[in-house]
């Protein structure tokens, strides 16, 4: 059967309302946000239930047509954008099915946005704590595909951490049902686990089961001015005790300076200083969170860590506050073009990346931008590299394979991983290719083929 009778076949087996060719619905779907990648589709397939997704799936499987996976299109490694493919979108797959407060779980489907499956748990009085910048637009499969992390890692745990387990569609049509909320489970391999992560080539993640907690009694955040990663690293292990620290996120000066250029986005000091980090403490006691953070930043001051420091003393100014954190990347557009990385290295490490990092691409392209910011508290620094203001953009972008080899390198001699929260896609798998190790790659080609064995699913994607 031709590709062109395979998509017939698709229209014809899938309720109306399920799929379209019409280009001008198709378009926003072929877009990264970065507009590094254009996708390429004859069909999209916008299932609204699993069995639509089976009836699509065993219909490309009988035919061994390739499928690209696509959830909220938030991605930065180009693995959503499909290229040929049947592409399917898993966006209406937006019911929460079933949750309890006593059993502190909810099921909810694939193409539930980020920020509603937060905002159910609130009316529940309990939380979800996943918290990315996209959380608007991002859904839970592609949250869970690429097992993202987002500011609260260093309390909570990554997207994988925040599941009991997803329901999937394999390559051969047959569901996968991982969905029992049990949180001790010892009948063999946990094959949600393998699923999650996977970026879609092992299955297609239709719903999952996830992980809510109590609600915190109360919260606090602040912004602390520090000289140098060093010493938020020293101040990060002052401040992470008693199981209260749910966030702590490094930003540079010339980060403020970017973000503080947008509308709304005000510097909260009177002066400039050289690096900032953004806290959030947890409280479930009967302590006061404003003496408590009084009285450690004053203790940090005192040792040196702390040059300045913001407590919000509102809801308003504390959402201003990690606003300045969470529109770091949409701040760097206007300066051109920006090569960026989503590295982590052992916490320890994070001070010696970044001075090492900076020192060697400065050595390589003079001028040119370095900006390390994000996750310390969990080792994942986003080590974007603007363009040196008199270079043009295709000149610099023309070096990114060269500047990712210099930064990578580091990256390895620390023992970091090159893709910490964002995924291989197709933007790093020749890096994965030549820097995971061979009994590695040989496991993940041999998953792939047993689970996966025409190579359908995601076929461009992470290997």
């Amino acid at each position: 059967m031709t590709y062109a009778q395979v998509v017939d076949a698709l229209k014809s087996a899938l309720p109306t309302k399920t799929w379209t060719q019409d280009k001008g619905i198709i378009e926003p779907y072929l877009r990264e946000w970065r507009g590094r990648w254009q996708g390429v589709t004859s069909i999209l397939l916008l299932p609204t239930s699993t069995a639509d997704v089976v009836i699509a799936v065993k219909i490309c499987a009988t035919h061994k047509t390739p499928i690209a996976i696509q959830g909220g299109n938030t991605g930065l490694v180009g693995g959503q954008m499909p290229q040929g493919e049947i592409l399917l979108s898993t966006v209406r797959l937006n019911k929460i099915r079933d949750k309890s407060a006593d059993n502190l779980h909810m099921i909810c489907e694939a193409g539930v946005t980020l920020q509603t499956v937060q905002e159910a748990a609130g009316e529940m009085g309990l939380k979800f704590p996943l918290s990315l910048a996209s959380e608007g637009s991002c859904t839970i499969g592609g949250n869970l595909s690429t097992n993202a992390g987002g500011v609260h890692v260093v309390k909570y745990g990554t997207a994988r951490q925040l599941v009991f387990g997803v329901e999937a569609v394999l390559a051969d049509g047959r569901i996968y049902d991982g969905l029992n909320p049990l949180r001790k489970d010892n009948t063999g391999y946990d094959l949600s686990q393998l699923l999650m992560g996977a970026e879609g080539t092992l299955g297609i993640i239709t719903a999952a089961s996830v992980k809510l907690f109590p609600q915190p009694k109360d919260n606090i955040r602040v912004m602390a001015a520090v000289e140098s990663p060093a010493k938020a690293l020293r101040l990060l292990n002052m401040v992470r005790g008693g199981n209260r620290l749910c966030m702590f996120e490094l930003i540079p000066r010339l980060g403020m300076d970017y973000v503080t250029q947008m509308p709304d986005h005000k510097d909260p000091f009177a002066d400039k200083y050289p690096w900032y980090v953004l806290l959030e403490w947890e409280f479930n006691g009967s302590e006061s969170p404003q003496e408590f953070a009084e009285n450690i930043l004053e203790a940090a001051a005192e040792n040196g860590l702390v040059l300045d420091a913001v407590i919000a003393n509102s809801q308003a100014q504390s959402a201003a506050l990690l606003a300045l954190r969470e529109n770091l990347s949409a701040a760097q557009k206007p300066i051109g073009t920006t090569i960026k990385h989503d590295i982590s290295v052992p916490i320890a490490k994070v001070p010696s990346f970044i001075a090492r990092a900076n020192k060697a691409v400065l050595r390589h392209t003079p001028n040119c931008r370095p900006l390390p910011f994000g996750h310390l508290g969990d080792g994942n620094i986003h080590y974007n590299i603007g363009q040196p203001e008199t270079m043009q953009p295709e000149a610099f972008m023309a070096l990114e394979p060269e500047i990712n080899d210099i930064v990578y390198d580091i990256v390895d001699s620390l023992g970091g991983s090159i893709s910490a929260e964002h995924g291989i896609g197709i933007l790093k798998k020749q890096q994965l290719s030549r820097r995971a190790s061979p009994a590695k790659l040989q496991m993940m080609r041999q998953i792939k083929t047993a689970l996966d064995p025409d190579g359908i699913l995601n076929p461009r994607v992470l290997l």
